[in-house]
């Protein structure tokens, strides 16, 4: 019994010695063989070519869609530059996708895989994961109703529920904001359902100005009107000539004045602060008027 499983074992030790000689003796075959490093080598040529042509073709289609773009606002069409920079974008990365995913088809034949079954497998396979990945898909296509759609571009100012700030980035499934502070709230385009946008149309600010009661209003609004037209000439966030509104409120030691002024979107905060800033020294320098406080 023994003598038997002692000749098992050296059959075995046989057995795999000689694949090991002959899977050696065939590397060995291989590497010598000049025929199997030119096929390595035009593979490889073929690699580096296919992902040359990619890079090529991604940034063709790019400097094209630019062109395309320019040549659009040169013929004076109606024209949105927001919309423009958004959908550009888009395409942008819907080429780049495209192209990348047929460059690693390309190189996995060059592997000598056989697609046409891989193919197969994946249309199979995207329909199982359609079934299961419906939120996907509800992202994407939100993505494009909120592009064509044109609710907002790149470069707004947005409030989405209670995420507010500047749009960043608008992909197909994610949409990037960053909010005055420095955060990025990154949102599925399947969750934006209400929208405030602030940055279609022109902002409105509003100030009010407290001076005493003893003062004669008249006064205070011609000083006021003289510093708001010498404001606006050297303003350019204000689309027109601030509006003095006139006597708002009439308390007990006070009498509040308004000011109304159309500003471009998203700088009533930068105008509000230079109306205040101008009408502190103005009071200062007429030293007859008492200026009791403004907001």
């Amino acid at each position: 019994m023994q003598n038997f499983v002692f000749k098992l074992v050296n059959l075995q030790l046989l057995i795999e010695e000689s694949i090991s000689k002959a899977f050696w003796n065939n590397l060995k075959k291989n590497i010598s063989d000049p025929a199997t490093w030119t096929t390595v080598l035009f593979t490889f040529i073929k690699i580096v070519v296919i992902l040359i042509v990619g890079r090529v073709i991604v940034r063709l289609a790019n400097k094209a869609m630019a062109h395309m773009m320019v040549e659009r606002e040169r013929k004076h069409l109606k024209f949105d530059q927001r919309r423009t920079n958004t959908i550009g974008r888009l395409l942008g990365n819907i080429v780049t996708y495209s192209v990348n995913f047929i460059t690693i088809l390309l190189i996995l034949m060059q592997f000598g895989f056989n697609l046409t079954p891989l193919l197969a497998g994946a249309g199979v396979l995207g329909l199982a994961i359609g079934f299961g990945a419906q939120s996907l898909v509800k992202d994407v296509i939100t993505g494009f109703f909120i592009i064509f759609e044109d609710q907002f571009a790149i470069g707004d100012v947005i409030q989405t529920r209670t995420f507010k700030g500047t749009v960043e980035e608008i992909g197909l499934r994610v949409t990037r904001i960053k909010s005055s502070s420095g955060e990025v709230y990154i949102i599925p385009n399947g969750s934006i359902q209400e929208v405030t946008n602030y940055s279609i149309y022109n902002s409105i600010a509003m100030i009010d100005i407290a001076v005493a009661y003893k003062e004669d209003p008249r006064n205070a609004l011609e000083l006021l009107k003289v510093m708001l037209t010498e404001l606006y000439d050297g303003n350019t966030d204000m689309v027109r000539l601030p509006e003095l509104l006139g006597v708002e409120v009439i308390g007990q030691s006070e009498v509040i004045l308004r000011i109304q002024v159309e500003c471009k979107p998203n700088t009533q905060g930068a105008v509000t602060r230079a109306i205040k800033e101008a009408a502190v020294k103005a009071f200062e320098q007429k030293e007859t008027l008492n200026l009791v406080r403004l907001w």
